[in-house]
C-alpha cells in the first residue's frame, strides 16, 4: 500500500508529507485547492511524463517520493531482481524534475530509467480517472484480466505454442537443407569420393610434418654419406697406386707396403660401413616426395571445404549424412511434418478449451458488472466482454482470441471502447464497477479514483461510496472526491487547502477526529456557510457509515 507521499517544490507545494492508511482514504477540499497537483505529483513518482511547469516558481528542482509497504511475496520484487535490483520493503520511488524539464528516477536510491520507473509503478498503483490511459482502459491487458478472473493458467498453452513453433522451424530448416543437398547431390558424391580416397585422419598433419622434418635430415645425411663414400673410393684407388709403387721399390718399399696394406684394409672397412648406412637410410618406408604429395593433397581438400586438415574426417561424415538424408528424405520430412501436426493439434485443443473458459467467464463477468451499474446511475448502460476468434495467422502464445471490454451508454447503441464512449465521470464509475467485480485481479494494491463522483449525488453518490468501501476491504483505495457521501465512508480523511494570497501554498490536513470530519462533510453539503442542518446531516452520514 501507499504509506506516504513526500512532495517538494511542485507548483503550489513547497514541502509536504502525507501519510496514508489502509482501506478507503478520501481527499477533499474546495475547487482549486490543489487536489489535482497531488495526483500529478503521485503520477511523477510513478513514471508519468514530466514537464518544467511542475517546478514551483523560483525553484530549480521539484522532487517527489512515494513510499510503499509491500509484502515480500509481491511479484514486483521478482521483476526488480530480473532488472538486477535486489531490495526489500519499503519500496521508495523517487523522481526529480529540473526547471529545464529534465528528470531523474530512483528506486530505493538506485538510479533507474523513467520507463523502468513506470513499469514498477504500474505494478503498485492503478489510477482511474477522466484521463486514465493505463490498466483497464488498455485493451492489451483485457485478456490477462479475464484469464486471471477465470483462474486460467496460460503457461501450459505458451509451452505448447513454443513446441509447435519450434517443430515448424525444424521442418523448414530441414526442408531447406534437403533442397540444397538435392541440388548439390552430384557435387556431394564426388566430394565424398575424393575424401574417401584420401582417407584423412585426425592429427595426420602434425604427424606428417614431424616425419617430413626427419626425412629432410635423412636426405642430408644420405648426401653426406655419398660424398664420403666417393672420397673413400678415390682414396683407396690412390693408395692402391702407392702400394704398387712401393712393392716395385724393393726391400725397403716392401715393409712400407705392408703398413699401407693394413691402412687400406681399415679404409676399406670404413667404405663398407658408409655403404651399409646409406643403404639402410634409402630403404625407409617413406620418401620426402611422398610426404609432400600427401600434405599437398590434404591442404587442397581443406581449402576446398573451408576447414582445417584436422576437420576433414568430420567433413567427410557430414557429407555422408547429407547424402544419407537425401536417400531417406521422404521419411525424415514425413516424421517432422507429423511432429508439426501433433504440436498444432495439441495447441488448438488447449486454445479451444481456454477460449471456452474465457467465454464462460466473460458471460459471468458481464452479469456481475451489470448488477453494479444500476446503483451507479448507469442503469441504461451496457457492459460487454468481447471474445473474438482470431485468424490463424494472428494466433499466439496467449491463445486464438482477442478480448476487449466494451460499453454502450444508451439503449440500442452499439458497444465500443470505454475511453471512446463514456464521459469522464461515467468512465470512472465503469472502472469502479469493473474493479469491484475484479477485486482479486491485478498486482496493484493501491487504486486511485479521480472524478468517480462527477455529476452525481444522493443515492448514486452513496452507492459509489459503498462500492469504494467494499473494494477497500481488499485494496487500499485513494479517492479524490467532492461527494460527502463518499467521504463519509472513508477510514482516512484529509482536506486539501490553499493558504496565502501573494505566495499561495497547498497543504494537506488530516482530519483526526469526528468533529473535524463533521465540519468538512458539512462544508461539502452546504458550501462556505455551514448550517446546523448541514452539521446534523454530516453527523448522520458518518454515523451511518460507521454502522
Amino acid at each position: 500500500m501507499l504509506a506516504g507521499l513526500t512532495i517538494k517544490n511542485v507548483v503550489l507545494i513547497d514541502h509536504l508529507l502525507i501519510q496514508f492508511d489502509k482501506g478507503l482514504c478520501a481527499l477533499t477540499g474546495e475547487t482549486g485547492a490543489g487536489k489535482s497537483i497531488l495526483l500529478d505529483s503521485l503520477g511523477l513518482a510513478l513514471g508519468a511524463r514530466s514537464e518544467s511547469g511542475l517546478v514551483r516558481k523560483g525553484e530549480q528542482t521539484a522532487n517527489v517520493s512515494a513510499e510503499f509497504d509491500v509484502a515480500s511475496s509481491h511479484p514486483v520484487f521478482g521483476f526488480l531482481k530480473d532488472q538486477g535490483i535486489e531490495i526489500e520493503s519499503p519500496i521508495i520511488l523517487r523522481r526529480s524534475v529540473g526547471a529545464d524539464g529534465k528528470s531523474r528516477a530512483f528506486v530505493n536510491d538506485h538510479p533507474i530509467s523513467v520507463s523502468l520507473l513506470k513499469q514498477i509503478g504500474e505494478q503498485l498503483v492503478e489510477i482511474h480517472g477522466q484521463f486514465d490511459t493505463q490498466t483497464l482502459l488498455n485493451p492489451r491487458v483485457h485478456k490477462g484480466l479475464l484469464d486471471e478472473y477465470a483462474g486460467s493458467n496460460i503457461g501450459e498453452l505458451a509451452n505448447v505454442w513454443n513446441e509447435w513453433k519450434a517443430s515448424e522451424i525444424a521442418l523448414l530448416e530441414n526442408k531447406s537443407a534437403m533442397a540444397r543437398a538435392k541440388d548439390e547431390e552430384v557435387y556431394l558424391r564426388a566430394a565424398l569420393e575424393q575424401l574417401n580416397d584420401l582417407d584423412p585422419k585426425h592429427g595426420e598433419e602434425e604427424t606428417l610434418t614431424l616425419l617430413r622434418s626427419r626425412l629432410m635430415k635423412r636426405e642430408q645425411n644420405i648426401e653426406n654419406y655419398n660424398t664420403a663414400h666417393k672420397t673413400t673410393d678415390k682414396a683407396l684407388s690412390d693408395l692402391n697406386a702407392v702400394w704398387k709403387a712401393l712393392e716395385k721399390a724393393g726391400e725397403g718399399g716392401s715393409e712400407m707396403a705392408k703398413a699401407l696394406d693394413r691402412a687400406m684394409a681399415e679404409l676399406q672397412e670404413v667404405s663398407g660401413g658408409i655403404e651399409s648406412l646409406t643403404a639402410s637410410l634409402e630403404a625407409s618406408e617413406y620418401s620426402l616426395s611422398e610426404i609432400d604429395d600427401r600434405l599437398f593433397a590434404l591442404k587442397g581438400q581443406a581449402r576446398k571445404h573451408a576447414c582445417t586438415i584436422d576437420d576433414l574426417p568430420a567433413k567427410r561424415d557430414e557429407l555422408s549424412d547429407l547424402l544419407k538424408g537425401i536417400a531417406h528424405q521422404e521419411d525424415t520430412l514425413a516424421e517432422l511434418e507429423k511432429n508439426v501436426s501433433q504440436a498444432k493439434k495439441s495447441y488448438i485443443d488447449k486454445a479451444q478449451t481456454l477460449s471456452k473458459k474465457r467465454k464462460d467467464a466473460a458471460k459471468n463477468l458481464d452479469k456481475l458488472v451489470a448488477k453494479e451499474l444500476g446503483p451507479l446511475k448507469l442503469d441504461k448502460a451496457r457492459f460487454e466482454t468481447e471474445v473474438v476468434l482470431l485468424a490463424e495467422n494472428e494466433w499466439n502464445s496467449e491463445g486464438m482470441d482477442r478480448v476487449q471490454f466494451l460499453v454502450a451508454t444508451n439503449p440500442g447503441s452499439s458497444a465500443g471502447p470505454l475511453n471512446k464512449i463514456a464521459s469522464g465521470g461515467e468512465m470512472a464509475r465503469f472502472m469502479l464497477a469493473l474493479k469491484v467485480v475484479l477485486a482479486e485481479t491485478g498486482t496493484a494494491q493501491t487504486l486511485v479514483f479521480d472524478e468517480v463522483d462527477s455529476g452525481i449525488g444522493g443515492a448514486t453518490a452513496d452507492a459509489v461510496g459503498e462500492r469504494l468501501a467494499r473494494l477497500a476491504k481488499k485494496r487500499q483505495i485513494l479517492v479524490v472526491t467532492h461527494s460527502p457521501q463518499v467521504a463519509a465512508k472513508s477510514n482516512y480523511h484529509a482536506i486539501v487547502v490553499k493558504t496565502g494570497k501573494t505566495n499561495p501554498t497547498t497543504k494537506v490536513l488530516p482530519l483526526s477526529n469526528s468533529n473535524e470530519r463533521t465540519e468538512e462533510i458539512a462544508r461539502m453539503l452546504s458550501g462556505a456557510e455551514i448550517t446546523k442542518e448541514a452539521r446534523a446531516q454530516a453527523a448522520k452520514l458518518l454515523e451511518k457509515s460507521a454502522a
